[in-house]
């Protein structure tokens, strides 16, 4: 039987993994403009880094390496936040999708600032 701590971490891992699944077939049904075409290129970089940092933090080789990793996966989160905002605030892609892509974003960027301040002792 898992831990706590370990049921957490693979729980949490899918979450993203699910987020992101979702965030690129939002991305894909995007309007065919210019202006969907350079948020919605920049949304999937960042939008799939913070899975792709949190996944590499795990073979991280030292804790300042998965401390790095871990921030970065957050600010990729915190900029994720800003493209998404963009496209609901032009009226770009579903409202329903971009409202709930961003509701679980901002919790799961709460749960990596969280543990940035745990890992570097300030919480």
């Amino acid at each position: 039987m898992q831990n706590d701590s370990v049921k957490f971490k693979n729980e949490f891992k899918r979450r993203m993994y699910d987020w992101v699944l979702c965030l690129i077939g939002f991305i894909d049904k995007l309007p065919k403009d210019s202006t969907c075409s350079v948020i919605g290129k920049q949304l999937l970089r960042s939008g799939t880094s913070v899975l792709a940092n949190y996944i590499e933090a795990n073979s991280a080789s030292s804790k300042k390496d998965f401390i790095n990793f871990f921030t970065y996966s957050l600010k990729s989160a915190n900029e994720s936040k800003v493209w998404l905002a963009l496209l609901r605030d032009t009226n770009k892609g579903n409202k329903i999708e971009s409202k709930w892509l961003l509701e679980e974003l901002i919790e799961i960027s709460n749960i990596l600032a969280s543990s940035v301040l745990t890992l570097k002792g300030k919480k």
